[in-house]
């Protein structure tokens, strides 16, 4: 027993010798592990021993956690060997104070707890228990004090987002909690890594509830709140979080400015991207590579174009090196808007960097230059683009062919277009047909025709201003065999050909090709091709003035026959045509035309040649009938056309009273409302200067009669009377006045004499015979010699071109 004791001294002196380096054992687990006291003799029954202390070991080993006040050995204890010496002695050891000591007591000695067994316990305890009140109890019996530091490497370690955020929580809840950025960023990665943002929000609540204002403490994890956001495109809640930290005047980094201005502009919102970049500024945030590549490029796309060259100046004087992606957005941009000079500088700045332009590049500087017109600009660029390896794509040969032949450069687009069909490219209808078209335009039929043949060859379908283009060159060119044939091609194509077919016959009208536009009428007719009344009209005016008379009537019945109505304009024309026809058989023809119109001017026409018995009214009075059916809104230029002409043929015809009729019922219709001007006892006028010849004569007869009647019979005299006839009619009226020794003097352009001299000569039997009666019969004057006598006054020039508009016109 004795030996017992002792073997049994000698563990308990090696066990608190070595105590302390037990890693899992602190100084209560020491003392609870050898918790019973006793002498050994009263254990051994032995009284003659020497009293000595000494503990037994306890079936389990239980670690106490010092719940409590804790207890404290008081006595020193001895350690002896096997012969009862003394080999140490000491206090006993204390417990420590969980959550407050952090370190252990060896005797009086105080020893710290490592940073590394700290972190390793928080470990442990968080990986068992996950979360939850169990791990927060386990948290809160920890021997030793933690810190921000064991929370922080612990958060590293566990790397369990929903653990992590327990460990977190539990940790704001400790007195010794401060608000740590490394902490929150650690929390930040993990729940980005998950995805959850929802968590990162409400992190981000919690930082500004715990911050209240002071954004200083947790500078990086504010910016990454918005980062991780700004990556994945919550873009409302990235600009909310962003407006907090911007109006609680937080400090936002570069890198943020950055992820908030790439996400404006991914989302297509430029000008929000700019309202950030212009906040950026106001902070006074520097701006680093990665703005400058993303702002300079933006400005210039959305038209800022010189708020994006002062951004470049500006990152060229803090020398950081555009990239190339840069310098392709600057002269891409400074070509579109029209400053090719901006542009081709920094294409030449880009250069000097070592940058090598790419095809796009190319592509862009020679569209620029070829929509400003600078084609030998655009034909250099090509040449140096061909150097660099580059091979034109389609949409380049199409643009400097297209360029080069609306320009008039048919042999460069040519070249180029030769060029194209060499390099495998199918040309494009429009390349083919602007080359046409300019051919065309220039009169070369051969080239066009070889190009309309190798369109149709390549199954390629020519467009409507394509063939339209062919026809007319095909009709200027008087091709009409040719131009048939497109034609028939292109109807059986499936384009309408009524209106292309009328324009080729119009050109042959305005050409005065008639044998050629009745030749191709024919055409159309048999091909079932129609055209429309007013082309008809105009190859019938045609027919008449190059005296067609046999195809004109024809025509004039299509037209007829159509539904169109003959109008007063076109039938005056017919008769103006028959006053100057001196053939016999053409004026039947006329004649025939005449009745063919079915207007009712014509039936006025002829009841004004028959006598009173079958027209059953007098010739006044069968005039004004007639007159009074005239729309004058619509139909005054053309009444007043054809009373011009109407005269010229009652004159010539030797009607003088039946024309006498028509004026006087024309002038009261007031068709002539100034002709006739009465100034009291100053003057009186005629202006005859818009009437026809024949009208003339009559006007003045009629007038002067009536002037004669108001000073004979009334007593009053003006002081002059004046005719107003112009060049043209002065010596026609004067001729006829000198047959009957008239006062009147003639100069430039009227015919005056004093009234008194004029009432002296009209009190001459001769003169009142004179103006009852009929113009003297002189055949020099009337008649068929008007117009050989007076050319300029030939009625022919009135009715086939009746001026614009008809209210105003001059007619002979």
């Amino acid at each position: 027993m004795l030996r017992w004791c002792l073997l049994h001294r000698r563990s308990l002196n090696l066990l608190y010798q070595n105590h302390a380096c037990l890693p899992s054992f602190s100084a209560k687990n020491l003392k609870s592990s050898y918790n019973v006291i006793m002498p050994v003799e009263s254990f051994l029954g032995f009284s003659s021993i020497s009293r000595m202390p000494i503990t037994i070991r306890t079936p389990k080993f239980l670690r106490s956690y010092c719940l409590g006040k804790p207890r404290e050995w008081t006595e020193d204890i001895e350690y002896l060997d096997e012969s009862g010496t003394v080999i140490y002695s000491g206090k006993g050891i204390r417990s420590v104070e969980p959550g407050l000591d952090d370190h252990v007591m060896a005797g009086g000695v105080k020893k710290p707890f490592l940073n590394a067994s700290a972190v390793e316990k928080i470990v442990e305890v968080v990986k068992r228990w996950k979360w939850g009140p169990v791990m927060e109890t386990h948290l809160d019996r920890l021997q030793f004090a933690p810190n921000m530091t064991h929370i922080v490497q612990a958060l590293k370690i566990v790397g369990d987002n929903n653990a992590g955020i327990s460990l977190f929580q539990w940790t704001k809840r400790q007195p010794w909690y401060v608000p740590n950025d490394d902490c929150y960023i650690l929390l930040l990665d993990e729940l980005n890594k998950v995805r959850d943002f929802e968590r990162i929000q409400s992190l981000f609540e919690e930082m500004i509830r715990d911050l209240g204002g002071d954004g200083i403490s947790l500078p990086s994890a504010c910016n990454r709140v918005i980062q991780y956001l700004a990556m994945a495109e919550k873009l409302e809640v990235c600009f909310c979080c962003f407006k907090k930290l911007h109006e609680g005047r937080y400090k936002i980094d570069t890198q943020t400015y950055n992820s908030l201005i790439n996400l404006f502009l991914k989302k297509g919102l430029p000008y929000k991207a700019f309202e950030i970049y212009e906040s950026m500024e106001a902070t006074g945030c520097s701006l680093d590579s990665s703005t400058y590549e993303m702002m300079i490029p933006s400005l210039a796309r959305s038209g800022r174009l010189d708020a994006a060259i002062r951004l470049f100046q500006e990152m060229m004087d803090k020398n950081v090196r555009p990239s190339f992606s840069i310098f392709s957005t600057l002269v891409d941009s400074m070509g579109k808007a029209g400053r090719l000079d901006t542009s081709m500088k920094y294409y030449m700045e880009m250069q000097g960097f070592g940058y090598r332009p790419s095809a796009t590049m190319f592509v862009s500087l020679i569209e620029s230059h070829v929509k400003a017109g600078k084609l030998d600009a655009a034909r250099r660029l090509w040449e140096e683009m061909k150097r660099a390896g580059f091979r034109p794509n389609y949409g380049l040969y199409t643009m400097i062919v297209e360029s080069h032949a609306k320009s008039g450069k048919l042999e460069i687009a040519m070249s180029a277009f030769q060029d194209m069909e060499k390099a495998g490219f199918l040309p494009t209808p429009s390349t083919y047909s602007s080359l046409l078209e300019m051919h065309a335009a220039s009169g070369q039929v051969d080239p066009a025709m070889k190009l309309y043949n190798s369109m149709t060859n390549a199954g390629l379908r020519p467009g409507l201003s394509t063939y339209t283009v062919l026809l007319t060159l095909l009709a200027n060119k008087k091709l009409v065999d040719v131009a048939a044939k497109i034609l028939l091609e292109m109807k059986s194509v499936g384009y309408s050909v009524d209106v292309s077919a009328s324009d080729v016959l119009m050109v042959y009208i305005k050409d005065g090709s008639v044998d050629m536009a009745m030749r191709w009428l024919r055409f159309m007719s048999s091909s079932g091709i129609r055209t429309n009344n007013f082309i008809i009209r105009q190859l019938f005016e045609s027919c008449m003035k190059s005296g067609l008379y046999d195809s004109a009537r024809p025509l004039l019945e299509t037209y007829v026959n159509s539904a169109a109505k003959v109008d007063l304009v076109l039938y005056t024309s017919i008769l103006a045509h028959l006053i100057r026809c001196q053939n016999e058989q053409k004026e039947k023809h006329l004649m025939s035309i005449l009745s063919a119109t079915k207007h009712k001017a014509h039936a006025f026409l002829c009841g004004l040649f028959t006598g009173p018995e079958q027209r059953k009214q007098p010739v006044l009075s069968f005039v004004r009938e007639f007159f009074q059916g005239i729309n004058y809104e619509l139909e005054e230029g053309a009444a007043r056309y054809f009373v011009n002409v109407l005269l010229n043929y009652l004159v010539l015809m030797g009607q003088i009273n039946r024309a006498r009729c028509v004026w006087k019922v024309a002038y009261e219709n007031k068709l002539f409302p100034k002709a006739i001007v009465f100034d009291q006892h100053i003057a009186w006028s005629l202006d005859v200067r818009n009437l026809s010849v024949g009208a003339a004569l009559i006007a003045v007869v009629h007038t002067l009669h009536r002037f004669r009647k108001r000073m004979l019979y009334y007593g009053v005299v003006p002081r002059r009377i004046k005719l107003v006839t112009g060049p043209t009619l002065k010596i026609v009226i004067a001729q006829m006045l000198s047959s009957v020794d008239s006062p009147f003097e003639v100069s430039k352009v009227v015919l005056r004499a004093p009234g008194d001299s004029v009432l002296e000569w009209f009190k001459k039997p001769i003169v009142h015979q004179f103006l009852l009666n009929e113009i003297p019969s002189r055949a020099d004057i009337l008649m068929h010699k008007l117009n050989i006598l007076f050319p300029s006054s030939a009625p022919e020039i009135r009715s086939l071109s009746p001026p614009k508009p008809l209210a105003g016109m001059k007619t002979y």
